[in-house]
């Protein structure tokens, strides 16, 4: 097999930088958050200025996916609204810099928590960060899908029935094997469509893992990462991914191991997360069980691309995690057929 080309060429990104007036001096480059993921993301240190690189897999990529533009439009929309989103400092559209299009954003010196939990949060605070990771999912929902900027990003027709479609479509891209399980979930969610809700800004991929907090006092929100996956739709798709997704005291942790160190004394359950939503964003939550079962099948199908690209050798060995997938992605599946309340 022949060597992979680099995820960045320094001097074609180094130029890129200069071009918009983004610190000086030689470029250096280190892989951050979590390895294995969809995108990729990397700290940018300058003799002046450090910055964060986000670019998508190598090409091909399925159609409609990793869309670095697309996403960066979006958290332009939303900062002028006050909804908590990294700095957007450049935008490259020209796929002869890097190969595919890519985007630049400000350094924010906070931290992401992942598998252990920061000394400082004791359990008065990782309440607390629970409680701020349900009001920022709020704020969103609260924001004003008619400005000019949101409005771009409308789409005629039903939102849920095009994430049934989309990912009915990419699962026939992204399989590496036959999985009853995902083709069955995927079936059965189409039956049952709930009824709309009226449209928000919905992120996508909604959990602790995409949140910044600041070193200083983690259990404060400074910035919503990763919104690849966001659009305008149904509210009630942030909640059960949000639910889904999350590890509760004393509970079974997530079925797509995300969120492990909620199961610590001091966070709330899922059943407190859904409460706080109702209460503060006045919205009722029906059906929501055929959201979750919608956020795993939904993982199920992207988790799935990241094991196709593992087995094809295109991740690196920083990225080997990607094989507990093999397992993973059924696993995902029948969790998703659970949720709509058995094996159909």
């Amino acid at each position: 097999m022949s060597e992979l080309p680099p995820l960045l060429d320094l001097e074609r990104v180094r130029g890129f930088l200069d071009e918009h007036g983004l610190g000086s001096g030689e470029v250096r480059a280190r892989r951050i958050g979590e390895g294995g993921g969809s995108n990729f993301t990397f700290l940018l240190e300058r003799d002046e200025g450090r910055f964060v690189l986000r670019r998508p897999p190598r090409p091909p990529l399925p159609p409609s996916a990793h869309d670095m533009v697309r996403e960066a439009r979006l958290q332009l929309a939303l900062a002028p609204l006050g909804i908590r989103v990294p700095k957007i400092l450049a935008v490259c559209e020209d796929e002869s810099v890097l190969g595919v299009s890519f985007y630049v954003m400000a350094y924010l010196d906070g931290q992401v928590i992942g598998d252990t939990l920061p000394p400082e949060l004791d359990e008065a605070r990782r309440r607390r960060l629970a409680e701020d990771l349900v009001d920022t999912l709020v704020e969103i929902h609260a924001a004003d899908v008619d400005t000019p900027g949101l409005a771009a990003f409308k789409r005629p027709g039903s939102y849920l029935d095009r994430q049934v479609r989309r990912f009915t479509q990419l699962w026939e891209v992204n399989a590496t094997r036959e999985i009853p399980a995902v083709e069955e979930a995927g079936r059965r969610l189409a039956e049952q469509l709930p009824e709309p809700l009226p449209p928000a800004v919905v992120h996508g991929d909604y959990r602790l893992g995409n949140m910044m907090v600041p070193r200083d006092e983690p259990e404060r929100i400074i910035a919503v990462l990763d919104w690849e996956m966001g659009a305008i739709g149904d509210p009630r798709a942030d909640v059960g991914y949000l639910v889904a997704t999350y590890s509760e005291p004393a509970g079974e942790p997530s079925p797509l191991g995300t969120s492990p160190v909620t199961t610590a004394q001091g966070f709330p359950s899922r059943a407190e997360l859904v409460e706080r939503y109702v209460q503060q964003s006045g919205r009722a939550v029906e059906a929501l069980p055929w959201f979750e079962a919608l956020a795993l099948w939904k993982a199920a199908v992207f988790c799935e691309a990241i094991y196709g690209r593992y087995v094809r050798g295109e991740l690196t060995s920083d990225d080997d995690r990607a094989r507990r997938f093999e397992k993973g992605v059924p696993l995902l599946a029948e969790a998703a057929a659970a949720a709509l309340g058995g094996s159909g």
